[in-house]
């Protein structure tokens, strides 16, 4: 029987898996799946501990001999900044970290619970979005505070690490003097961020302390004046916690058209809020694009890649037409696969 490693990716709204064949990891999966809009409805399963059962229920219909799980982790924070081989310190610390990324964490940590507990004894490896961005210039990695709080950790992170990454692997493979150039690359989804990249590594990004920054996304604000923080708890009497629940379940593409987080039934919806939720969109993405474009000093390559970005063809046109003014550059459409990604770099530590 053959050896399979099995990768987890258990984001905000869905479950993806892949099974690779351990002898050909370059080759496509022997097995995969996606369980999409959770704790949406319409037919998605209700909670992530839902989905991660039937994922598990799958793969043992499968008699498949897995002998190693990877497994993306949103936020690594200070000390995570490769990927690792799991053992019960490094789940609590992982969990320690939920209050940065309160979406995705707790899910990425209950999918390496669900999965020792359904493998035990089967060496696993966690596999990092914020490490892609930990060797940017320290400028880049600073806010405008105190050094003592960039010491306890209060400082630029990124996310989307393992999309980015395999995005620059296709782009070495493809045309290595390319992506050595000033590279933008726009992650498009119900998370959104970009990446400015230079010589094949990340300088700068949208997304900072936690995936909450940047972008207007789904369900989460993008970038926010801190000074509404400070008013909604003074001025309104909200408690962080309910704070906490507008700017990242009930913000962004839902909070502004009050129709859906889904970019698909915003521009299928004859709301006006619809139109305007997806006109802000583009907006904010033309300038968050500018800001990644400074930081390079330039722009030779922008790349559209998640949901959005590889599907919505209507946004894409909008974006590149209100950047015209950057000068010319190449535009390229590529899908992420960071289940790739995550079964080379498990693969290399098992």
């Amino acid at each position: 029987m053959a050896d399979h490693l099995l990768t987890l990716n258990a984001g905000s709204s869905s479950v993806k898996f892949a099974l690779f064949d351990r002898a050909a990891l370059h080759d496509a999966p022997v097995f995969s799946g996606q369980l999409e809009g959770i704790g949406l409805g319409g037919g998605g399963a209700a909670t992530h501990d839902a989905a991660l059962a039937d994922v598990m229920a799958q793969l043992k219909n499968r008699s498949l001999h897995i002998n190693a799980v990877g497994h993306r982790i949103v936020h690594g924070g200070v000390n995570f900044t490769v990927p690792v081989r799991i053992d019960d310190n490094t789940v609590v610390r992982m969990a320690d970290l939920v209050t940065l990324a309160p979406l995705h964490q707790p899910h990425n940590v209950a999918g390496v619970r669900a999965a020792r507990l359904a493998f035990a004894g089967v060496p696993q490896v966690a596999c990092f979005d914020t490490a892609f961005h930990a060797q940017q210039p320290e400028l880049n990695r600073r806010f405008a505070l105190p050094q003592e709080l960039f010491d306890a950790g209060v400082r630029r992170y990124g996310f989307h690490g393992l999309s980015y990454e395999s995005i620059l692997a296709q782009l070495l493979a493809d045309d290595p003097a390319l992506a050595q150039k000033r590279v933008v690359i726009a992650h498009l989804g119900n998370g959104a961020s970009m990446c400015a990249m230079h010589e094949g590594r990340s300088v700068a990004t949208t997304m900072s302390f936690s995936p909450l920054d940047g972008l207007p996304m789904g369900t989460r604000c993008g970038r926010l004046d801190a000074a509404v923080v400070l008013h909604l708890i003074q001025q309104h009497g909200r408690s962080p916690d309910q704070v906490a629940e507008l700017l990242f379940r009930g913000s962004g593409l839902l909070g502004l058209s009050n129709v859906s987080s889904d970019m698909r039934a915003l521009e299928a919806s004859t709301e006006k809020s619809a139109a305007m939720a997806i006109d802000y969109f583009v907006e904010y993405t033309l300038r968050e694009l500018a800001g990644m474009v400074a930081a390079l000093r330039g722009i030779d390559l922008l790349v559209f890649t998640g949901g959005i970005g590889e599907n919505a063809n209507h946004i894409r046109p909008r974006v590149v037409d209100g950047a015209a003014w950057l000068g010319p550059f190449e535009v390229r459409v590529l899908r992420s696969n960071e289940e790739a990604v995550i079964a080379r770099h498990t693969a290399a530590l098992t």
